[in-house]
């Protein structure tokens, strides 16, 4: 394989260095020889039959190495090395001292694994006056060394990876000779000169968080977002943190930034006006108070990231490996990574002010196999960040390949380097651990190059998602030590993955078996993405009625996105409850627009309207509603026309709203009916509201005693027009018969009876006496004058024009 392949072009070293190393080695063959019969391993010196390891045990002293400078020597430097020894024994040492032994090159990058795990020692110790010395080590006591030594001391030939050992060499009561009792080892990278073609190294600096938005907003204009919480994100920003710490060491590197667009939304909402849940409760919130650390932090980051390649994850990462074994398996799952993915590029934009790269698909620990291929790449992205664990090489080439490999389909796998991208993880905050991490991490880059020093190759480092801030400055310190090394130089992603790729490297994604079992039981289960459905389903439903839809599908569409991320793997029952919050909350948003309960209604006649009120607690009105009222007896009740009918509603914000219908009885009893929203495409909305209507039919007896009533206030008015047409008639006649004559004949006494008999008729009409008979008998006249017909008088009396008193029905 290439790891295990010697270098080409190794000089051999000079033969008076070769001389006067095997004359050292020589010199210290019995000490060499009390060495290599050291276990390393408390259970290989349960084995170990030698007495003297039995009575020192296996690592007597700890050796810890907390510092090594420089990372990278250079010939004139001075490689200084501190470190503290602890004496773990029971017996105390004497004298004691540290020394520097250097070893041969390493033949291959494998020999360097090889090298950290069964520590082989072989070297010889530079001596002389670079040693650290005590006196005594009592037990238990830590004590500190310093050993600056000159570079050409070392004897470093040829350009290479050494080994370095720094070893604690002293006696003990039970063995009173000069021996090794603790040692510590590490990898010196050795180049003196530029190398003829530098491999074109891209690291990726992830700025990756958990998420900690919730999908509720305040009910003002501005939609106050609610934070789940507030002081774990404030920390991460603040100065010494791990978010600052990734900024702060970043900016001064050459590196292509990686970076989760759900960060820069819950950091740029930290800006300004926001709430934060109290005890995990949508019910009480109180302000947040972070305003300053996230403007501080988000301004900095703007100025780190003008002008250098930035990477947009889809927003809030989500777990392309769970949504591939398990996500696919629910209808509608992957149309969420295309809303994260049009996401991060509007939301890094709007943010940083940068157009970020929104080619790339980033599954956990660069794990992949056809379905992950499949699903990374159906929301747009053409590039899979895969690891060299998981696209291994089959050993048809004698070096490590470049990392762009077509894997088929129009996609390019950017296969990352497993050894240098896992070379940081673990405790960095232990000084020991973070200086041998660098070394061995600047050994392999070495190695790398000069597998084959001719050719020149591309080489991508994918570090651990979400680095703690001593992770962070462990990295910060290696890249900077390589980035001023002889071998290496940086590079964009966009370069790495253009470049042309290794004909002989692997291409064929790994099969679904050869996924490791260690992810998979960290993944997202079926379950999650079928909550997540049921969430969008609801959403749907809820955003047609809604006069402004932006502000409920916005920030449920990120929450939904949020509820897939891969931040949590490893913390199950929190996701499990980031979910069931997401949809309680909206399904407490739904149930404000609904149906009021309503009681029995009575019904005490053959027609009657019935009103059912509409509810709007949300802010915001609602419309593109129906509401419809059905009755379940149409022959005993209808609604309207028939057994149902619709009328559409809307209601404004906060208010409610009455909608009546028009029902028929035909029969008396109970009546049962349901009211129920509907939105306009016919889907059920809310709860439907049941409830009885009480019919009861007139009566025929009833029915009578109306109907005669009717009639005679119809006979009455008909006899109050004949009396009135009769009374204007005779009043004609009357006015008649008082026009004088035109004949001077006639005499004055004629008319004056005639207008006397005039009088009388009118005083007899008054007094209900027919006048022709009167007026005949008062003036003697043998023939009496015609009858003058006349109306009698009315038998009712006049209509009464006053209102009508209280509790009186009145006809209008």
């Amino acid at each position: 394989m290439a790891e295990a392949a010697d270098f080409q072009g190794t000089s051999p070293s000079p033969a008076r260095r070769w001389l006067r190393r095997t004359g050292a080695v020589l010199a210290g063959a019995p000490l060499l020889a009390g060495v290599l019969q050291l276990p390393t391993s408390s259970s290989s010196y349960a084995a170990e039959p030698s007495a003297a390891a039995e009575a020192t045990g296996s690592r007597t002293v700890d050796v810890s190495l907390d510092s090594l400078s420089p990372s990278v020597p250079s010939d004139g430097d001075t490689l200084t090395v501190s470190g503290r020894i602890v004496n773990k024994g029971k017996q105390a040492v004497t004298a004691a001292h540290v020394g520097l032994r250097v070893g041969p090159t390493l033949n291959g990058r494998s020999a360097i694994d090889d090298a950290a795990k069964s520590n082989p020692y072989a070297g010889s110790e530079v001596g002389g006056k670079y040693v650290a010395e005590f006196e005594r080590l009592a037990p238990g006591v830590p004590q500190t060394f310093s050993i600056s030594v000159p570079v050409d001391k070392l004897d470093l030939g040829s350009d290479g990876v050494y080994q370095l050992g720094v070893t604690l060499t002293g006696r003990t009561t039970a063995a009173a000779y000069d021996q090794i009792l603790g040692i510590e080892r590490t990898f010196l990278p050795w180049q003196e000169d530029a190398a003829d073609s530098k491999t074109r190294t891209t690291y990726l600096w992830p700025l990756i968080s958990t998420s900690h938005m919730t999908a509720e907003t305040g009910s003002n204009e501005q939609q106050t977002p609610v934070f789940a919480d507030d002081d774990a994100l404030a920390a991460e920003l603040s100065p010494g943190g791990r978010l600052e710490q990734l900024l702060s060491l970043g900016k001064d590197l050459d590196i292509t930034w990686v970076i989760d667009p759900d960060l820069l939304a819950s950091v740029d909402a930290m800006t300004r006006s926001y709430r934060v849940q109290v005890n995990g409760s949508s019910q009480t919130t109180t302000a947040g108070t972070h305003q300053a650390v996230a403007k501080q932090w988000l301004s900095k980051l703007e100025k780190a990231v003008e002008g250098e390649e930035v990477v947009a994850l889809p927003f809030a990462d989500p777990d392309l490996a769970s949504l591939a074994h398990h996500g696919t398996k629910v209808t509608g799952s992957l149309s969420h990574l295309k809303d994260a993915t049009t996401a991060a590029a509007i939301t890094v934009e709007s943010v940083l002010h940068v157009t970020p790269s929104t080619e790339y698909a980033w599954p956990v620990s660069g794990a992949i196999d056809p379905s992950i291929v499949k699903v990374a790449t159906s929301a747009g992205a053409d590039t899979v960040l895969a690891r060299s664990d998981s696209l291994q090489e089959t050993g048809a080439l004698p070096y490590t390949p470049s990392a762009a490999r077509p894997i088929g389909g129009g996609t390019t796998a950017v296969v990352a380097d497993a050894r240098l991208s896992t070379a940081f993880q673990g405790d960095m905050t232990v000084a020991g651990n973070s200086t041998l991490a660098v070394q061995r991490f600047l050994a392999q880059s070495l190695m790398l190059n000069r597998q084959a020093p001719d050719k020149q190759r591309t080489a991508v480092v994918a570090p651990q998602r979400m680095p703690t801030a001593s992770q962070a400055q462990t990295m910060a310190q290696a890249l900077t030590a390589l980035q001023g090394g002889n071998w290496s130089e940086s590079a964009e992603l966009a370069a790495a993955t253009k470049a042309k790729p290794d004909a002989g490297a692997t291409t064929r994604v790994p099969s679904a078996s050869a996924y490791p079992r260690s992810l998979t039981k960290q993944e997202l289960p079926e379950e999650a993405f079928a909550r997540i459905e049921e969430t969008q389903r609801k959403l749907n439903s809820f955003q047609v009625v809604l006069s402004d839809k932006s502000r409920v599908v916005t920030p449920f569409g990120r929450a939904m996105d949020r509820s897939m991320s891969t931040s949590w793997r490893g913390r199950a029952d929190e996701a499990e409850a980031y979910r069931e919050g997401v949809l309680n909350y909206l399904i407490g948003l739904t149930e404000g627009v609904g149906l009021i309960d309503k009681s029995e209604a009575k019904l005490s006649g053959r027609s009657a309207t019935i009103p059912v009120t509409v509810q709007n607690n949300l802010v915001q009105g609602v419309d593109h509603l129906v509401l419809r009222l059905t009755s379940t007896q149409p022959s005993r009740l209808s609604i309207g026309d028939g057994a149902f009918q619709e009328q559409p509603v809307a209601v404004a914000g906060g208010h409610s709203q009455s909608v009546k219908f028009t029902t028929n009885a035909h029969a008396n009893g109970r009546a049962g009916v349901i009211a129920q929203l509907y939105t306009e495409d016919g889907q059920a909305y809310g709860p439907a509201v049941a409830f009885d209507v009480k019919v009861t039919e007139i009566t025929a007896t009833v029915m009578l005693v109306i109907a005669g009533g009717v009639l005679l206030l119809v006979l009455a008015g008909f006899r109050m027009y004949t009396q009135r047409k009769r009374e204007a008639a005779r009043q004609a006649a009357l006015e008649k018969d008082a026009v004088p004559t035109d004949d001077p004949a006639e005499s004055p006494s004629a008319t004056d009876a005639e207008s006397t008999d005039a009088k009388n008729a009118d005083t007899e009409s008054a007094d209900g006496t027919e006048g022709g008979h009167d007026r005949a008998s008062t003036t003697g006249s043998s023939a009496p004058d015609p009858e003058h017909p006349s109306d009698p008088s009315p038998d009712t009396a006049p209509e009464i024009t006053d209102p009508s008193g209280t509790g009186e029905r009145v006809d209008r």
